[in-house]
């Protein structure tokens, strides 16, 4: 999906409220934060929630649908992941890491567990459209490749269970190999199912009669 206004963009980040207004590094981390939301709303992007990283982060993005997930965050950085992985585990979005911490040692984790994105430093608002477009292409192709890769799995799957449902059939009723293919498939048709799909279920059925 191409980057457009009605892309829905969710921001977990923590408060912009400063409760110690001596705290540099706090002052530092909500001024940082409120340019990323500045940012994002001069590229006339859809910033359509700011939630805080935690455990009721997976209820409310499922309430809003988001098409892109930004975690804004630094020294917290790896426990705003972890709440955002949890919360995107059974629905899987893009994610982008805005961050100006400069450790990156868990650069690899993040990525493994699905940031498309990981940005250390530098939002300067010309930058937040070009790095968001390559996330949400990234993402794309990934889901292709898992897609890909779960048709392939399923296809090998099916095949091992048609060829054992036919040696089956070749021993208990005496079939030829073509034989008992035409009989899973004419089966298949009559109940209107994939061929894999009778093949499973005769199985099943085999290993429950014994």
């Amino acid at each position: 999906m191409a980057m457009n206004e009605a892309l829905r963009i969710v921001v977990v980040a923590p408060d912009l409220a400063v409760p110690d207004p001596h705290d540099e590094h706090a002052r530092r981390l909500a001024e940082r934060s409120r340019m990323l939301r500045i940012g994002l709303l001069e590229n006339n992007l859809n910033l359509v929630a700011v939630l805080p990283a935690d455990s009721f982060l997976g209820e409310r993005l499922a309430q809003l649908q988001p098409d892109l997930v930004i975690v804004d965050a630094e020294s917290e950085a790896r426990d705003a992941l972890e709440h955002v992985v949890v919360a995107t585990r059974d629905a899987r979005r893009p994610i982008v890491l805005f961050t100006n911490d400069e450790d990156t040692t868990h650069v690899r984790d993040a990525v493994a567990a699905g940031v498309c994105a990981y940005i250390v430093a530098g939002l300067a608002p010309q930058r937040i459209r070009p790095i968001l477009d390559v996330a949400m292409a990234r993402f794309a192709h990934e889901q292709a490749l898992r897609s890909a890769l779960a048709d392939a799995q399923t296809e090998l799957q099916d095949r091992k269970s048609i060829d054992r449902a036919k040696n089956l059939l070749m021993q208990r009723q005496g079939l030829t190999e073509q034989t008992a293919y035409e009989k899973l498939r004419k089966t298949a048709m009559d109940k209107g199912l994939k061929l894999g799909e009778v093949a499973r279920r005769m199985l099943e059925m085999v290993d429950l009669l014994g």
